[in-house]
């Protein structure tokens, strides 16, 4: 089974999802602060969820404070931030056999623990 996992070190939350779902020495892992995402791997995510939008996260402070909730953005736009600030990714992102897990919803993590088991 391949299994990577993108998260933040400092986030609390992905923490606590990793350890839910027992993350270890066999996954692929990516600190994203430290080690930001390319524009490859984020094409990749893309062709697995169908849109760079349902990757971008809108709880990022730097998305109210540079006014982009009053923008319409376009999905190079979402590219654009992804690449530019890691905060702006959706996290943790968890890829499982070439299947993609965004966020850290209730749902979200049941479907990896799902896809796990």
């Amino acid at each position: 089974m391949d299994k990577t996992i993108y998260y933040l070190g400092s986030c609390s939350t992905c923490s606590r999802i990793m350890k839910e779902i027992g993350v270890d020495n066999t996954w692929e892992q990516r600190e994203i602060k430290s080690e930001p995402i390319t524009t490859n791997e984020i094409e990749q995510m893309k062709e697995l969820s169908g849109s760079y939008e349902s990757l971008f996260s809108r709880r990022a402070i730097k998305y109210r404070s540079l006014g982009l909730k009053d923008k319409q953005l376009s999905e190079q736009d979402y590219k654009n931030y992804i690449l530019q600030e890691y905060t702006f990714l959706k996290r943790p992102v968890i890829i499982i056999d070439g299947e993609l897990f965004a966020g850290n919803a209730k749902s979200t993590v049941a479907a990896v623990k799902e896809k796990l088991s």
